[in-house]
């Protein structure tokens, strides 16, 4: 990318990038046949991967801002929010987009109906080129050798979709097996592929309110979320701000 300007969020490397740059370095490291592990970090992922810091740190992991959270924290930590909100859900179809050809894409997580569904949109609807899928429940689970079945696929791209911090993990856990370039952590995309939950109007995501619409989707499971967790969000940037400064 032509900039590599990090902010340290509770304990992570935010990458300052734009989308065009993002998607550029990512199809610039595909041709050159190296390998990216991209995250999107929201609140909830600073969170839940915080036992995951120093294995984020390692050479070929992206991580890059994802909703208003992140940007009140970069506020606190620099002065200034983020040139633009990366997320899962916006950003891959934007990388397809940049490619010149279709992206082969491998799909692992979801539901299996829903697993159908999205690699069904991503195919009809996105043009890409869906080589394989395993859902995030009984086969991901059960496949004999899931890895080698990616790998022989010849994948451009993997998506996984298992939540924080299970797809981190499960990315790092398996990356040095994996010949895929980019590998990527997308939460509830597959979700919104499907159209088994619906994003907010686009007025609501100008307005960076697509949390409240979620939240009041589906209040019992986001409620922790937005109160609890994000008070520890909060405190574990306060914390890390604190212990870089006795530390400089």
């Amino acid at each position: 990318m032509p900039t590599q300007e990090n902010v340290r969020i509770g304990g992570f490397a935010i990458r300052k990038t734009t989308s065009a740059n993002l998607a550029a370095h990512l199809l610039m490291r595909r041709q050159q046949g190296e390998q990216v592990a991209l995250f999107f970090a929201n609140t909830n992922f600073v969170v839940q991967c915080r036992d995951l810091r120093v294995r984020m740190a390692q050479d070929g992991v992206v991580i890059v801002n994802d909703g208003v959270g992140m940007d009140i924290a970069a506020r606190l930590m620099q002065g200034e929010r983020f040139k633009e909100n990366l997320n899962g859900t916006d950003f891959v179809p934007f990388l397809f987009r940049q490619s010149t050809t279709p992206l082969r894409v491998f799909m692992v997580g979801g539901k299996p109906a829903v697993l159908r569904q999205a690699a069904l949109y991503a195919t009809r609807q996105l043009g890409q080129a869906v080589v394989g899928t395993c859902d995030g429940y009984q086969c991901i689970k059960t496949k004999p050798n899931l890895m080698d079945t990616i790998n022989r696929a010849q994948a451009d791209i993997l998506l996984v979709a298992l939540g924080n911090p299970t797809q981190e993990k499960w990315i790092l856990d398996h990356r040095r097996r994996l010949n895929v370039p980019i590998l990527a952590g997308v939460g509830a995309l597959f979700d919104f592929w499907a159209g088994d939950k619906p994003r907010a109007p686009i007025l609501v995501q100008k307005m960076r309110m697509e949390w409240f619409f979620r939240l009041c989707l589906e209040p019992k499971r986001l409620a922790q979320r937005y109160t609890v967790d994000f008070a520890k969000f909060l405190k574990y940037c306060y914390q890390y701000r604190l212990d870089s400064r006795r530390r400089g």
